[in-house]
């Protein structure tokens, strides 16, 4: 993976836990010399990015890694976070629902996932299933991005 990726820090105020986080995520390279990626990883804390956005990054000396600087171009991928309200719920029920329309997840611990929701899908059907969940009080949702395709989806619905 080495060869075809890096691993990028992205710095930024997660709304999430009300304070600036870095975190590092996995990109493919598309042409180191000019630092563009394309993200190959779900953000857990709320960056303004999606998975296969390009985006350019620079080498930082201080930090001795490649550091996010903007977002060129998005895939129409949305990120959604999802904490586990209900004590003892077992959160691969949900995973396994979106799992089951194409909507891979991640892990952060027991209780907070994020949640990758591809261009091609109907942001309205995912909505739902998180709603639902969020009436029965077993979860809390938060929607740190969402494509412009995707709100296109809630609007039509």
């Amino acid at each position: 993976m080495a060869d075809t990726h890096k691993k990028i820090l992205f710095k930024y105020y997660s709304d999430f836990l009300g304070e600036t986080v870095s975190e590092t995520m996995w990109a493919e390279i598309i042409n180191l010399e000019k630092g563009f990626f394309k993200l190959d990883n779900i953000p857990f804390f709320g960056a303004s990015i999606a998975t296969a956005d390009l985006f350019y990054a620079e080498y930082d000396e201080n930090e001795k890694n490649f550091v996010y600087l903007e977002t060129i171009e998005h895939s129409g991928n949305s990120i959604v976070q999802i904490l586990i309200l209900e004590k003892d719920f077992d959160k691969e029920a949900i995973r396994e629902k979106l799992k089951a329309i194409n909507c891979l997840s991640e892990n952060l611990n027991d209780t907070f996932l994020a949640v990758e929701i591809v261009r091609d899908i109907d942001y309205s059907i995912v909505k739902n299933i998180l709603k639902e969940y969020e009436t029965q009080e077993i979860i809390e949702f938060a929607e740190p991005y969402i494509s412009e395709k995707h709100r296109a989806d809630l609007l039509k619905n």
